[in-house]
């Protein structure tokens, strides 16, 4: 099944899996472009939700009165206030003849999953294109291992994120690694692809592997860059990925 992101708020993005008829809605942080679509055809089977951030989330309300008793799956994390089934690492869901698996990311938020399925990784604010969401809650080994364990998934697993970033992130990996061919690539495609106005999500795991510095942690350039900003040389994967998300946080170039 082919994703689908719909744009909402500033630069959110619903996903859709699935046939008009019969389809999933992930991270729906507005009613609107899934009522939209549903002008078109679009009936939701099944709502998941990736983490508690209300531009992930507040508009799940909205779509419960337009189809009441639709099937909402969620983090076990008590700032979901609505009604819900929790899930989890581990947990299995088999909706639109998929299954589909449930993986624990924590470092955005203690709480935050991913779900994969049919060769597509719905990972909300935890894995960004070119990049990673801010650790608001978790340590930088949670988030590092979240990280490790995504690369990890099969190369041509596309990557269906929550925001449309991948152009600053771009700006940021560059800086990282201004050598990167495979990174010059990738900006110079996502810029066309924002002048066409389209998404330029989703990407894949492979490209991440080869283009994104918060998965290259144990790269010579990346290590060299962040020992540079450091002053010293580092220690560790872990301790790189700490310098670089510090320097990602404050970068304004």
């Amino acid at each position: 099944m082919r994703p689908r992101a719909l744009p909402a708020l500033e630069d959110n993005y619903v996903w859709v899996l699935g046939e008009d008829a019969k389809a999933l809605v992930v991270d729906p942080g507005e009613a609107a472009p899934v009522l939209r679509a549903a002008d078109q055809g679009l009936r939701p089977q099944a709502v998941l939700l990736t983490h508690h951030h209300p531009d992930h989330c507040q508009g799940v309300p909205a779509l419960l009165e337009r189809w009441p008793g639709l099937p909402v799956f969620a983090p076990d994390d008590p700032r979901i206030d609505m009604p819900c089934e929790r899930v989890g690492e581990g947990s299995r869901l088999a909706l639109l003849d998929l299954q589909i698996e449930v993986i624990a990311v924590p470092g955005h938020t203690r709480s935050h999953i991913a779900y994969r399925a049919d060769g597509v990784l719905f990972c909300g604010d935890a894995l960004f294109s070119l990049g990673c969401g801010r650790m608001f809650e978790g340590t930088p080994a949670q988030m590092h291992a979240s990280l490790r364990r995504m690369a990890a998934l099969p190369g041509d697993t596309r990557v269906c994120c929550g925001h449309e970033y991948t152009l600053a992130n771009a700006a940021f990996a560059l800086a990282v690694e201004p050598d990167n061919r495979e990174l010059a690539q990738r900006r110079e495609q996502a810029l066309q692809q924002r002048r066409a106005g389209l998404p330029t999500v989703p990407s894949t795991i492979a490209s991440e592997r080869a283009c994104n510095p918060f998965l290259r942690c144990g790269q010579p350039g990346v290590r060299a860059a962040v020992a540079t900003r450091l002053g010293r040389p580092v220690t560790d994967e872990v301790e790189a990925f700490a310098a670089l998300r510090a320097w990602k946080d404050g970068f304004t170039g």
